[in-house]
C-alpha cells in the first residue's frame, strides 16, 4: 500500500535511485552492483528555492518518455537531473544524441558525466 493511501496529503519525496533499489528488492533482484561509469546530465541547478521544484519537475515530465533510468540527485548545492547506467562513454555518447534528437530544448544542457552507475552483476 502506498504512503499517500495511509497518509491522505502526505507526499514523498526522494530520489529515484531509491525507487529502483526498492523494486529490485521486492522482486528479488539483488544482482545489481554499482560500478564506475557514465550518464548522460539533463538538467543542473543551485538556485536554493526553484531548484530541487524544476529538477523533481523534470523527471515527471520525461520519465514516461524514455526508455532509461532517471536521476535525481542532491548534491551540495546542486540538484540535477542524470539518465540512464552506461558502462562506456561511447554509449552515453550515443544516447545523448538521440536523447536531443528527441527533445531538441535540451541541446544546450545535456552533458555527459562520471558518475556510479547500477548495472547487473555478471
Amino acid at each position: 500500500m502506498a504512503v499517500s493511501n495511509l497518509f491522505p496529503g502526505v507526499q514523498v519525496v526522494q530520489d529515484s535511485t531509491v525507487s529502483v533499489l526498492l523494486d529490485e528488492a521486492v522482486n528479488g533482484k539483488k544482482d545489481l552492483v554499482e560500478i564506475d561509469g557514465y550518464r548522460v546530465q539533463i538538467f543542473s541547478s543551485n538556485k536554493q528555492q526553484t531548484a530541487k521544484a524544476a529538477a523533481l519537475e523534470m523527471e515527471e515530465q520525461m520519465k514516461d518518455q524514455i526508455n532509461q533510468t532517471m536521476y535525481v540527485q542532491y548534491q551540495s548545492p546542486f540538484w540535477k537531473v542524470r539518465i540512464g547506467d552506461f558502462r562506456t562513454y561511447d554509449e552515453a555518447k550515443e544516447y545523448k544524441k538521440k536523447l536531443v534528437q528527441q527533445f531538441p530544448d535540451l541541446q544546450g544542457n545535456t552533458y555527459i558525466v562520471r558518475d556510479k552507475i547500477l548495472v547487473k552483476q555478471e
